[in-house]
């Protein structure tokens, strides 16, 4: 919940783990383990669906849709959403 709520675009692995009660290595063990995925690359998985939800479902401007989503700037979410679509937002 803490990372769909954002907490990793402001806080590191290392924070969450701290607030979680356990080590930064026990955390990414257990993101690979149940997601195939570093806690990051969750996070930004999380982020890119909601923007392309926020795309497909209001009127937005791409630029509101990527800080909706999450993103510090419209260039990283470009490259970002690029690289796991295959397409220009």
């Amino acid at each position: 919940q803490l990372i769909e709520q954002g907490y990793l675009s402001e806080h590191s692995c290392e924070a969450l783990a701290a607030r979680l009660g356990i080590s930064d290595r026990h955390l990414r063990r257990i993101f690979a383990e149940q997601f195939g995925a570093s806690p990051i690359d969750y996070a930004q998985s999380h982020r890119l669906l909601q923007a392309k939800r926020l795309l497909a479902d209001t009127d937005l401007p791409l630029s509101e849709v990527a800080f909706a989503a999450g993103f510090g700037s419209l260039r990283r979410f470009n490259e970002l959403f690029k690289a796991r679509y295959r397409l220009i937002p």
